[in-house]
């Protein structure tokens, strides 16, 4: 059974760390009907259309 050696320093270990928890802005797309910025995959909120077929009616203001 693999056993360590050494024991890995606290400096070590945060290193290897320091990767795993940045945060990542959440990507944006154009719609293809309005041009509004939505989440991809995604429902748009200000025409209601998904996949070029309208799935939510939107109040138009």
């Amino acid at each position: 059974m693999a056993v360590p050696k050494r024991k890995v320093s606290k400096a070590r270990r945060d290193k290897r760390r320091s990767s795993h928890w940045k945060i990542e802005a959440p990507v944006l797309v154009a719609c293809p009907k309005c041009g509004e910025l939505k989440l991809p995959h995604r429902v748009c909120k200000a025409c209601g259309t998904y996949d070029g077929r309208v799935v939510l009616a939107v109040d138009e203001k």
